[in-house]
């Protein structure tokens, strides 16, 4: 699956937790909102082997396994897959992509201020992309899916506490999230080359931050979030979609696959060390002649 957003800015992190932010509703988006010397949090960037657990819990939509829960209702149909409503829904997507990017010991000094300051800074960075003031993002939506507080649910305390957020009164639960990026190219990725130099670059896209909660694992729940970020792209006027997966995520690369997905390039070796990750292969769709 996609990794891990590499735009957050590389200020260090704040000594103490943002406030809550009031809420609003989406489109009407307002403006965008110490170091510890000793035994620092033992944290690190989980980006690839997330990115291959979310594609596990996404590849089918039949059989649950390894501990995972099953939804109450039809699998993803229990689900509701939208474009984020408020920003309270926004705030939390984002801690569940901390939550699955990064790995950390709960019991490390300053770890929870860490994934605090995580979390605010790819907030803020969201907000950016979204509202159109970072370059080369023309347009972006937030699509996620979300759950109603269920009793199903409370065996998974962890992931309800932390992805959590109130709707109309109604308490519900951010379980899977994407991003869909209208512009030419990704930081640190690979470039499609479609559409060509001869026709319009507006109409290519990028899916990146692909991500489910590994509580709701093989739901459907990937498949579902690609769909209907095929539908949005449709609408944008989007004819080339792309999407970057680890050479040996093999179960995103199913997915991908599933959705219509093909290979168009990989990743040289050498990026990939000098990025410390495993190398990416690069998947187009066509919208035009994908089947609606």
């Amino acid at each position: 699956m996609a990794s891990a957003s590499r735009l957050l800015p590389p200020t260090p992190p704040p000594h103490s937790a943002a406030s809550p932010p009031a809420r609003h509703r989406h489109p009407t988006l307002a403006a965008p909102l110490s170091r510890r010397p000793i035994n620092p949090p033992r944290l690190r960037c989980r980006a690839a082997s997330a990115a291959a657990a979310a594609g596990a819990a996404a590849t089918t939509t039949t059989g649950g396994g390894g501990g995972a829960l099953v939804l109450e209702g039809s699998g993803a149909g229990a689900v509701a897959v939208r474009e984020f409503v408020t920003l309270d829904e926004l705030r939390a997507a984002v801690r569940l992509r901390i939550r699955t990017f990064y790995e950390y010991a709960t019991d490390s000094y300053g770890a929870e201020d860490l994934r605090k300051s995580l979390a605010d800074r790819e907030y803020d960075a969201l907000q950016d992309r979204i509202s159109g003031k970072m370059i080369n993002f023309q347009r972006v939506s937030c699509i996620n899916g979300t759950v109603p507080l269920l009793p199903s649910l409370v065996s998974a305390e962890e992931l309800c506490s932390t992805c959590k957020f109130v709707e109309d009164g109604e308490e519900r639960v951010v379980v899977g999230s994407l991003d869909l990026n209208q512009c030419l190219w990704l930081p640190d990725e690979l470039t499609g080359k479609r559409p060509g130099v001869n026709e319009s670059s507006h109409t290519r896209a990028y899916l990146s931050n692909v991500c489910v909660a590994k509580e709701l694992q093989r739901n459907g729940l990937g498949y579902a979030l690609v769909d209907k970020s095929k539908k949005l792209a449709r609408e944008w006027g989007i004819t080339d979609l792309y999407v970057h997966v680890a050479i040996n995520n093999e179960a995103a690369q199913k997915l991908y696959n599933k959705c219509g997905f093909v290979y168009e390039s990989e990743e040289p070796a050498w990026k990939a060390r000098f990025l410390g990750r495993p190398r990416r292969l690069l998947l187009w769709l066509d919208l035009k002649k994908d089947a609606l």
